[in-house]
C-alpha cells in the first residue's frame, strides 16, 4: 500500500476550447495541488468553429497563457477547429510520445489538492503492471464506508485520468470493428451487467450521431483485460454542466464532493473489487430511475398543455 511522494511528475495535458472563466477555475485548481510546481502544463485549445466564437476562443488563449504555479507551460493552439474527440486524442497521443505517459484534464474538471499526488504516485506505483491500463481522479456517488482508499475497476471514468504510452498505444477509434467484435456476453460485461448501456455510445458513433472518444479508451482496455484505478472518493469535481460543454448538457449525473486526502494508499491486490462494483450497479440502477421519472415527468407537463390548449 503504497503512500510514498513520487518518484517524478508526469505532464498534465488540459484541453479547451472556448470557455474562459471554466479554464481560469481548472488551472486555479491545478496550480494549487502540491507538485504542480514540479509539472509540466500543454494546454492544447482547439480552433474556432466560426467567427461567433473566436472572441471567446481568444480568450481562453489568454488565460492558458497567462497560467502561473507549473515549471513551465506550454500553450498548443490548433489553426482550425478539429472538434473536442480528435483534440484530446491528439493530444495524448502527441504527449506520450514524447513523456511515456501523461495526466489528462479537460477544461471543465475541478481537481482537489490530493489530484496531483494521487495521479503521479498511482502512474509510479503501475508503471510495470500490464493489466493497470488507466488511473481514474473520479468515482461514482458511493459510500466509501469499508472500501479501501482505492480500489480496482473494468470501467473507464475520464474526469481527470492518466495513462502511460504503451497503454495508450492500443487506442483506436474503430467504431463499426467494435460492432463486430463484440459478443453479447461482452456486451453484458462492458455495461455492468446491465446496469448502464455503455455500449449504446460505441452504436451511435457507428451510426454518426455522436463523435466521442472516451468509450473508444474503454473499449480497448475492457478486450484486454485491463483495469482502471479509481479512489474510493472523488478527487474532482465536473463544472461543465451549466450547458457549456461539448457532451454535457445543463443537469448533471449525481457526483460526490471531491475528496481532499494527498495520502491515498493503493489496494495491495491488482483485481476488480466486487464490493465497490456492487455499489456502482446501484448508483447506475438509481440515477436512470431518477432520469426516467423525470422523464415521465416532462412528458405528463407536455401532454396536459397540449390537452389544455386543444381545449380552449
Amino acid at each position: 500500500m503504497n503512500t510514498a511522494q513520487p518518484q517524478s511528475y508526469a505532464p498534465i495535458v488540459v484541453v479547451a476550447y472556448a470557455r474562459a472563466d471554466h479554464l481560469q477555475r481548472t488551472l486555479d485548481a491545478l496550480a494549487a495541488n502540491p507538485g504542480a510546481e514540479h509539472s509540466e502544463l500543454l494546454v492544447y485549445c482547439d480552433g474556432a468553429r466560426n467567427a461567433d466564437d473566436l472572441a471567446a476562443v481568444l480568450a481562453t488563449r489568454a488565460v492558458a497563457r497567462a497560467a502561473t504555479g507549473f515549471r513551465a507551460v506550454s500553450l498548443i493552439e490548433r489553426a482550425e477547429n478539429i472538434g473536442l474527440a480528435q483534440n484530446i486524442i491528439s493530444a495524448v497521443s502527441e504527449t506520450v510520445e514524447v513523456y511515456r505517459r501523461v495526466i489528462v484534464v479537460e477544461d471543465d474538471i475541478f481537481t482537489a489538492p490530493g489530484f496531483l499526488s494521487f495521479m503521479n504516485r498511482a502512474l509510479d506505483m503501475y508503471r510495470d503492471t500490464s493489466e493497470v491500463y488507466h488511473i481514474s481522479g473520479w468515482n461514482y456517488p458511493i459510500d466509501p464506508g469499508g472500501l479501501d482508499d482505492a480500489f480496482f475497476l473494468r470501467v473507464m471514468n475520464c474526469w481527470g485520468w492518466a495513462t502511460w504510452a504503451d497503454r495508450w498505444q492500443h487506442f483506436e477509434r474503430e467504431p463499426q470493428e467494435l460492432l463486430k467484435r463484440f459478443s453479447p456476453e461482452q456486451r453484458q460485461a462492458f455495461n455492468l451487467e446491465g446496469s448502464h448501456d455503455f455500449f449504446e455510445q460505441i452504436e451511435s458513433n457507428a451510426a454518426g450521431t455522436k463523435t466521442t472518444w472516451a468509450i473508444f479508451w474503454y473499449a480497448a482496455i475492457f478486450l484486454r483485460g485491463g483495469l482502471c484505478l479509481n479512489p474510493s472518493s472523488s478527487l474532482v469535481e465536473n463544472i461543465g454542466f451549466d450547458g457549456t460543454g461539448e457532451n454535457c448538457g445543463a443537469s448533471p449525473i449525481a457526483q460526490a464532493e471531491p475528496g481532499r486526502g494527498t495520502h491515498i494508499s493503493f489496494p495491495s491486490m491488482v483485481r476488480e473489487n466486487d464490493v465497490a462494483v456492487g455499489r456502482i450497479k446501484q448508483s447506475l440502477h438509481r440515477t436512470f430511475a431518477k432520469r426516467f421519472a423525470a422523464a415521465l415527468g416532462r412528458m405528463v407537463n407536455g401532454m396536459r398543455q397540449l390537452l389544455g390548449r386543444a381545449s380552449a
